[in-house]
């Protein structure tokens, strides 16, 4: 897996570009941060969806939960008709696969550069459009006073490498995925509550989770709203290139 600078990113933050390996398709080209210390917000548009700064890269780089989620979908025999949402998606390294493998794939972030990168992944696999939407469960800070709920952004499409921000996830899906998307506690159950919002009422549910110990909670809401789970654990040795990992598949399904 060969990385290296590129030097057309523009002026705040580098980008490098890599070769993925993903078990079950040929390799995919990735354009992705350089590094965890990127950032570049000059107009604020992602601390107003809560993002700080010490968060704001995290969007644009490539994580371990995000390939094994790929690879799982990778796996899964394209079926006419069914509709697939990834939640969180970063890079969408997963709905770039099933893109490609011809699956009708929605990927969805709240970061406003998610979509810009996106497009220029797109674009350097050759790949046709892939549809991409604002996709925030939870609540926006709102200053000093107490939080207020989200509102949709305005439906504005500005290409990479400049902001990007689209219309909300709208609809119904037969499959909901995501990877490390249970980073915090969430006893209110705002991540179930938008996938029980773009559910269909026979609905599948993949979260790669690796193991940051926030599960109980999205466990007893997901089955509150009739999702019966099956885990299983991940572990991975350490390879050329690779760390190993530790985590779990949790997969939902609703009949």
């Amino acid at each position: 897996m060969y990385a290296k600078p590129d030097a057309t990113a523009p002026p705040g933050y580098q980008t490098k570009q890599e070769s993925i390996a993903v078990k079950g398709v040929a390799n995919i080209l990735i354009r992705s941060l350089l590094d965890k210390q990127q950032f570049h917000d000059p107009h604020g548009e992602a601390l107003q969806q809560g993002i700080s700064s010490a968060a704001w890269p995290l969007f644009g780089l490539l994580w371990p939960s995000g390939l094994h989620l790929a690879e799982r979908l990778a796996q899964r025999p394209v079926q006419a008709g069914e509709r697939i949402l990834e939640v969180g998606c970063g890079l969408a390294l997963a709905s770039l696969v099933g893109h490609r493998r011809g699956a009708d794939v929605t990927a969805s972030d709240c970061h406003p550069m998610a979509a810009g990168f996106m497009l220029e992944n797109l674009r350097i696999n050759g790949l046709l459009p892939l549809e991409y939407r604002h996709g925030r469960w939870g609540l926006l800070p709102a200053g000093d006073g107490p939080a207020a709920p989200m509102a949709p952004p305005p439906a504005r499409v500005i290409a990479y490498p400049r902001i990007h921000i689209a219309a909300p996830v709208q609809g119904r899906f037969d499959l909901i995925m995501g990877s490390d998307i249970l980073y915090e506690r969430d006893e209110a159950g705002t991540l179930p509550a938008f996938i029980e919002e773009h559910a269909a009422h026979t609905c599948e549910v993949w979260v790669v989770d690796p193991n940051r110990g926030n599960r109980a909670h999205f466990h007893r809401h997901m089955g509150a709203l009739g999702f019966v789970l099956k885990e299983y654990a991940l572990a991975l040795a350490a390879t050329s290139g690779l760390a190993a990992y530790k985590g779990r598949m949790l997969s939902y399904q609703r009949h």
